[in-house]
Parts: C-alpha cells; structure tokens; sequence
C-alpha cells in the first residue's frame, strides 16, 4: 500500500504547477463512498459546481482525477465525495488517507455545472447518480444559487439507501446553518430514490421522469423549457437517457460559452 506522503521527501517531488493540501477530516459512510475535507491553498479560486483534478503521488509518479469540489464557493475548506474503486488507480489509495496526509490538487478548477451556463429560469433540477451528487452539494449551499431561482430540486438515486445519507446529510447541515437557512428558506426540496431497495420513493429517475411520478410526487408540472432549468451528473447511460427527456420537453443542451437550459458534466465518464 503506497500511504500518502507526510515527509520531506513528498514536498521535494510535487508537480510543479500543483498545490499540496492537508487531510482535515475524513469520513466513510460505506464501503463503497467517502466524504473527505483538505485545506483550500490561498487564492484558489473556483465556480460552485466545477471540479478539480485531485492526486496522489504513487510509487513516486503523481496519480490524478477529476473530482467535482463539493464545497461552495465561499468555503474556507475544500470538500470531495468519492466512490471507492478496490483496483482503481488513485481510489484504492485516495480511500485511505488520514488527516494530516496530503492530496494533490492542480491549479486549474473547470467544468460545465455551473450557474452561468444557464439561461435564467424559476425552477433548477439537479439529476445525480451516486457521486454525481457532488457538484450539487456545492450548489446547494451557495447563496447565488437561490437568488437565480424560485424552487431548486436535487434530485440523488442510489442503489441502496445507505448510500443516500451523504445527501440527507448536506440538507441537515443546511437546515442547521444560521445563515444558508435564511437564504435557502423552502426552496430547496430533496428527492432521493434507490433502485435495489424499498424506499419511500424508488426507481431510476429516468423511469421517474418518463412515468411522470416525479412531477406527481413533487406536486409540480412536467418540464416546461420556459420554466424549468436542469443539471446533470451521473453515469454514461443516465447521462444519455436523462438529455433526451430533457430534449424531447424542449430544453436545450447549454455550455459556459452558450448558456441554454440544461447542462451535463461529462468529465467523469469513461
């Protein structure tokens, strides 16, 4: 097992062009995901909802992956969510890190989930899967995000449930917050739903969207391309599937250099 680095030796071999951050805090909610925290190097600069390039050095060689920063803007901490991949290249190590070890991180924050890839709407969907949730977790707790729109809706689906907590998680620690729960008010409503368990709600959300339980269950009416503002991060195939609802209700696929009405993060995929 190649342990992060915390000597001398680590800091004589960082990449130039590469920040070198502290582990603050890391936690695992099941085998499969974790949530971790690492110092935010002074004046990095990022969009809520853009992702980073995060590494390890491995056998002397730096490791990197895209990873969505899950925490706002404003944060004085920068947050991930990650999958635990056994065999994978960075995650079979990145899984084990500890405060006080430290991560790698380019200089260079991008990505398209980001307001200003939207035109203006009322209401703002956020289709995740799994760790797609994790751009999303950066949106929702920034306060621009609620000045742009009435209702914002994130919508997670899981496999099992135990993997929506980090979720319900993020929207206590709004509703705990003195200050974003004066901002978020009730705009913001969580739809989670797992596929292989019995949940209160259950199913893909393409199913979800197709059968129009989705907009039943949140007592809303189907996607109006006047109103309805979308985000999407997941895998390659609910990617896919998820566009073409979106399309077939007359949303636009948008871009930072052609703001339309609904966005995809497609760096992860693959």
């Amino acid at each position: 097992m190649n342990a992060p680095a915390k000597t001398e030796d680590f800091a004589s071999s960082i990449p130039a062009g590469v920040y070198a951050e502290t582990v603050l805090s890391v936690t695992h909610y099941t085998d499969r995901l974790f949530r971790f925290t690492m110092t935010r190097p002074q004046g990095f600069r990022f969009r809520s909802g853009e992702f980073a390039m995060i590494g390890l050095m491995v056998a002397g060689k730096p490791i990197f992956r895209a990873y969505s920063i899950a925490s706002p803007a404003w944060a004085e901490e920068l947050e991930f969510f990650s999958i635990k991949v056994p065999d994978g290249p960075l995650t079979s190590h990145l899984q084990a890190i500890k405060p006080g070890d430290q991560v790698l991180m380019r200089k260079k924050p991008t990505g398209t989930l980001v307001l200003d890839a939207l035109t203006p709407g009322r209401r703002l969907y956020m289709f995740s899967t799994g760790t797609g949730v994790a751009p999303f977790a950066s949106l929702i707790r920034d306060p621009e995000t609620y000045e742009k729109f009435e209702e914002v809706i994130l919508t997670h689906t899981t496999r099992d449930v135990a993997e929506l907590k980090y979720g319900f998680d993020l929207v206590h620690e709004i509703q705990n917050d003195e200050l974003l729960k004066e901002v978020v008010g009730d705009k913001l409503r969580h739809y989670a739903t797992v596929t292989r368990e019995d949940f209160e709600y259950r199913g893909r959300i393409t199913d979800l969207i197709s059968s129009g339980k989705l907009f039943t269950d949140l007592g809303v009416p189907p996607l109006d391309p006047a109103i309805d503002r979308g985000m999407i991060c997941g895998s390659s195939a609910m990617l896919k599937d998820t566009k073409e609802l979106l399309e077939k209700a007359g949303l636009n696929e948008g871009a930072n250099s052609k703001p339309a009405e609904f966005v995809i993060e497609r760096a992860f995929v693959g």
